[in-house]
């Protein structure tokens, strides 16, 4: 029997993932400061959640330098977007179900 929640990501759970991925589904990618300054978020709580969503390949992390100042990039990927769309579905679904 199929539930309500089943295409609820645990992924997309905690506020700063759901906020990384948004970012990244609207910006073909996002660097560090971007997303720290977007989210107000530290550069500990960053880099976790990064970590975590790059565990599970929903995004992909590009470290370069940019004259001899590091410089990491990160880009939603092909499962991560369609990951994060059935999850916006599935939210959307529970919260029109009378």
């Amino acid at each position: 029997m199929k539930t309500i929640i089943q295409n609820i990501n645990k992924a997309f759970d905690h506020r700063i993932r759901l906020g990384i991925m948004s970012v990244l589904m609207v910006n073909e990618s996002a660097d560090f400061n971007m997303l720290k300054e977007m989210l107000g978020v530290t550069d500990g709580n960053l880099a976790s959640h990064t970590k975590a969503l790059e565990t599970e390949n929903y995004i992909m992390i590009e470290k370069q330098f940019i004259g001899k100042k590091p410089n990491t990039k990160y880009i939603a990927t092909t499962a991560g977007k369609k990951a994060f769309r059935e999850h916006i579905e599935a939210l959307e679904k529970l919260i029109s179900k009378p």
